[in-house]
């Protein structure tokens, strides 16, 4: 295995909320898409949707639904991207899951059963996004500090897609990072029946 890239994606690497000014090419971010978008979801159905903030007015439009502790790491960072979900997501399986054209009544009824199917695979999508973005030469700041109803009104007034959590993107100043936190051990958390 190699080491460099563990420590790149996961040993060594940390969540950063001050960052270098420096931009990010809009290809690296389009190389990001085409990783995440080949990873595993749910019947196919990709249901994350991702807007990337990146000019200052765009930003500007986010900055009052933020929590107060979020508000200078987003607003410096190079790119703060809303990865969002599809609520109406299995509208598009005929599409993406095409040898199973029942798949989209059964993962659109009932309605609560989308909603978790869509938060759940987004989710795990954002996750793919994070480890891209750190194996492209990012680094990443996740938060849940922010109003999702204000972000969801403001980004997405027609309802159907709502966000999930924001990631700052950009190349982190590694003279302002914290020590590394402590971590659960296996036997803490885990278990092998």
């Amino acid at each position: 295995m190699n080491q460099d890239f563990l420590n790149k994606l996961f040993l060594k690497a940390r969540s950063h909320y001050n960052w270098k000014k420096k931009d990010i090419d809009e290809q690296i971010l389009k190389d990001l898409y085409e990783l995440v978008k080949n990873c595993p979801t749910s019947a196919n159905s990709e249901p994350m949707r991702i807007i990337f903030l990146k000019s200052k007015e765009s930003k500007e439009r986010i900055k009052s639904h933020l929590s107060e502790g979020n508000v200078e790491k987003t607003m410096t960072a190079p790119i703060v991207a809303i990865i969002a979900y599809d609520s109406k997501f299995y509208d598009h399986l005929p599409k993406l899951f095409p040898h199973n054209p029942g798949m989209k009544k059964v993962l659109s009824n009932p309605p609560a059963k989308a909603e978790t199917t869509a938060f759940r695979n987004s989710t795990l999508q954002g996750g793919y996004f994070m480890l891209a973005a750190r194996a492209l030469g990012l680094d990443v700041g996740p938060m849940s500090g922010f109003d999702n109803t204000g972000v969801d009104k403001e980004f997405f007034p027609d309802g159907r897609f709502k966000s999930n959590f924001l990631c700052n993107l950009g190349y982190g100043d590694e003279t302002k990072l914290l020590n590394r936190l402590p971590r659960f051990e296996f036997s803490e958390v885990c278990k092998i029946l």
